[in-house]
């Protein structure tokens, strides 16, 4: 079964910068997603079939499981770039953090856990580790760890960032201050977790060094910031809630949201004159 797939409608806040973009690229990506969608969308219904048995009860009932860790294919036409050593470096760090589990009986990843729960609800107390509270963020449950088995401490350490850097956007997000919310809203958490395990698919991460156009001029932002990766992930999460807003999205619709994400963030990433995260035309996000 051939599912069709929305077209996005939410504008691309790259319009205004003229896109040097490798033809042959986005041709074969756009081959390969409608491959990749048409092979997984009987295993699609199938989750969801599943998710909706076990949804939590509430207005932020959520998809859980969606989003696995899948090898995708690569595209092998780009041939191989030198890396400053600045860029070498700090690309092995951000590597290796993503090898990192999330552990519920270390030290620090309890603090990281307890710090993002007071930034978030400075004003209320947390009553444990495991508690029904975490739902008000958007876990899928009572523990939040067991969220985390899909991309590790890393996606902790995104929101914590998120939360840290830019405050007044992370309440907007996690609170849904803004635009007609649909009924059934997207948990907070829980979308966080699949856009980090997003931005690694998406770049490359996982390789040796990035092979995709994106993920090749990410690594020059790297190079420029090496907090490029965790600015990048607050970037998107303001793209996915633009775009939710935009399609006038459900839970349902989180995957076709999260992929016109993906596209419109790679589109940004190709452009000429981009030097630095703070270059991308959706950085302004970050500050309405």
């Amino acid at each position: 079964m051939r599912l069709r797939k929305r077209k996005p409608c939410f504008p691309s806040c790259s319009s205004r910068h003229k896109v040097d973009e490798d033809e042959i690229y986005w041709r074969h990506r756009k081959e390969d997603e409608e491959l990749e969608w048409s092979h997984h969308s009987t295993h699609l219904i199938t989750q969801l079939t599943q998710c909706f048995s076990t949804a939590m009860v509430g207005s932020r009932a959520w998809i859980g499981g969606l989003f696995h860790r899948t090898n995708t294919k690569q595209n092998d036409k780009f041939i191989d770039y030198p890396l400053t050593p600045l860029e070498e470096e700090r690309l092995q760090r951000l590597q290796e953090r993503l090898q990192v589990s999330y552990d519920e009986t270390c030290h620090d990843h309890q603090e990281s856990l307890r710090a993002l729960w007071q930034c978030a609800f400075p004003n209320v107390s947390l009553k444990g580790l495991i508690s029904d509270q975490w739902k008000d963020m958007g876990w899928q449950g009572a523990n939040p760890s067991t969220d985390f088995r899909g991309c590790g401490i890393i996606a902790l350490e995104n929101l914590l960032f998120f939360a840290r850097k830019y405050p007044a956007s992370f309440h907007r997000l996690l609170l849904k201050k803004d635009g007609d919310r649909a009924t059934w809203e997207y948990p907070f958490a829980a979308a966080g977790i699949n856009i980090s395990f997003m931005l690694i698919q998406m770049l490359d991460l996982y390789s040796g060094k990035p092979r995709c156009l994106p993920g090749m001029n990410f690594v020059k932002l790297l190079g420029d910031d090496e907090e490029a990766f965790d600015i990048l992930y607050c970037i998107a999460f303001e793209m996915m809630d633009a775009q939710w807003l935009a399609m006038h999205a459900s839970y349902m619709n989180f995957n076709e949201v999260l992929q016109a994400t993906r596209m419109q963030l790679e589109r940004e990433l190709s452009l000429e004159d981009i030097n630095k995260i703070q270059d991308l035309p959706a950085y302004n996000l970050l500050y309405q």
